[in-house]
């Protein structure tokens, strides 16, 4: 399901699968969403131990009870999940889950790297030096290619959590595109930028996809212009972002939302994604769209996004 050159609006579905049960679940449950919609997808894996448990952690975090307490973290997650690598040993899921994953590639849908350790990531790499980055995305990439029979051609930071090493060996293993960052936001999920679209972090280097929408548990629970946005209807508030004006942009899913107990929310957006023009896209098609653009280059940066606690990747100024 690769390979679109289409001129028309895309969609790009960036898929980010983080635990255990997201991938032994969650990926089968997209994978036939997906086909039945003829829609083309880019799923990310972590690739190592599920030591989701050690997430709580982030619990001093600004904003964190807030989004645990809008998102029904333990429904979605499921209490044993949230006990890997505290009380319960976290699962190999590039061992333990590797048919599932090799499923989603023979179905046809693009397949590259999330992560090794998607806590260890999130929470730790913005401190760390280049060595343990160079050392967590070649374990990556070393298992990608033991599950996968191939190297990884893409690459999309978990947490959307970077630092300059991580940069650079994005570069290093020859990423083509990759998708590490969001764009800035305003409060309703629109972006701060009508413009904002790819970019490059260094002349030649690989081409950074943006996410420009908001995700859904960014967006369940809160208050927006007067509505509380619920399973009801905050399918309806991300098609209004994408109905005008209709440009290219990039969603960022979850295996264990979207393809769990929201499945049904995301149905009625590739439904309705599709009647407002858009080609639903993998990232490997909007790199074919984009990849002889004269793009600018921008420097590192972090911000704040609308209903997710602490800072991610963000573009910064133009070069």
């Amino acid at each position: 399901m690769q390979g679109s050159t289409t001129t028309r609006p895309q969609l790009v579905l960036k898929i980010d699968v983080d635990t255990f049960r997201g991938t032994r679940e969650g990926v089968p449950n997209l994978v036939r969403m997906l086909s039945a919609h003829q829609a083309h997808a880019t799923f990310l894996f972590a690739l190592g131990p599920d030591h989701t448990g050690r997430a709580m952690k982030r619990a001093l975090r600004p904003g964190f009870f807030s989004k645990v307490s809008r998102t029904s973290v333990v429904e979605h997650y499921g209490i044993k999940t949230l006990l890997y690598g505290v009380l319960l040993p976290g699962p190999d899921i590039g061992q333990e889950a590797a048919i599932e994953m090799r499923a989603a590639q023979d179905a046809g849908f693009e397949c590259g790297i999330h992560t090794w350790d998607h806590v260890a990531w999130q929470d730790q790499v913005r401190s760390k030096d280049a060595d343990w980055t160079a050392r967590m995305m070649r374990a990556s990439a070393t298992r990608f290619k033991r599950v996968f029979g191939v190297p990884a051609r893409t690459h999309g930071a978990a947490g959307w959590q970077m630092n300059a090493a991580a940069f650079a060996e994005n570069d290093t293993a020859g990423y083509r595109y990759v998708s590490d960052g969001r764009a800035a936001l305003l409060e309703n999920g629109a972006l701060a930028d009508p413009a904002m679209g790819p970019y490059r972090m260094a002349p030649g280097g690989a081409i950074q996809m943006p996410t420009t929408l908001p995700t859904l548990d960014e967006l369940l629970g809160r208050e927006i212009d007067g509505v509380t946005l619920t399973t009801d209807n905050i399918a309806a508030h991300i098609l209004a972002l994408t109905a005008l004006p209709v440009r290219d942009h990039v969603y960022t899913l979850h295996a264990e939302l979207e393809g769990q107990k929201l499945a049904p929310i995301f149905e009625q957006l590739l439904a309705g994604w599709r009647l407002q023009g858009y080609d639903l896209a993998s990232m490997a098609d909007y790199y074919e769209k984009i990849k002889d653009l004269p793009l600018p280059q921008r420097r590192l940066a972090w911000g704040e996004v609308p209903g997710r606690s602490g800072e991610l990747i963000v573009p910064g100024a133009v070069i």
